[in-house]
């Protein structure tokens, strides 16, 4: 996998509560600039074949008491590769501002590989701030679970990465 980036990230300004949702892997930065708004970052993508699924994201907030939710979901196929990086960056002016970050990747086949890093850099303190990440394969016990019920494996395993990519929002 690649180390860095070498495209020029994209800058995307939300100035108002909305759910934005990133419609395909790349270097982004969100700049979060009104107060007393909430937003909501998504994104799922799948990888397969050999595809290099590579994502960046910085959410930089810039005022004070925003809620953002931020999550982005991948399912890694074949021999595909996942690079999930995202960063939270709260201003020294942002105070009582909440901001999620969840990272998690799916791997289906034994030969998929991912990373999931995510960062934080907070500036100031009275924040709610926290990130999480995971990288893992389907638990036998769910295939079986759905074989013994009848469907084939390939079926049971289109089931589970459809429910694990399905967004809350």
């Amino acid at each position: 996998m690649k180390k860095a980036f070498t495209a020029k990230p994209q800058t995307i300004v939300l100035d108002s509560s909305t759910d934005f949702v990133i419609k395909k892997p790349g270097n982004y930065i969100f700049e979060l600039v009104t107060p007393k708004t909430e937003i909501n970052i998504s994104m799922v993508a799948k990888a397969k074949g050999e595809e290099n699924l590579e994502t960046e994201i910085l959410i930089h907030h810039l005022a004070p008491e925003i809620k953002a939710q931020t999550t982005l979901k991948a399912v890694g196929f074949d021999y595909s590769k996942i690079s999930l990086k995202a960063k939270i960056l709260i201003d020294p002016e942002c105070k009582k501002t909440e901001s999620f970050l969840t990272e998690r990747v799916l791997l289906v086949s034994p030969n998929a590989r991912a990373l999931a890093i995510p960062d934080l850099e907070i500036l100031t303190d009275d924040v709610r701030c926290s990130h999480a990440a995971s990288v893992t394969k389907i638990p036998e016990e769910q295939i079986f679970y759905l074989i013994s019920r009848g469907l084939k494996r390939r079926v049971a395993e289109e089931m589970i990465v459809e429910g694990f990519l399905k967004t809350d929002h």
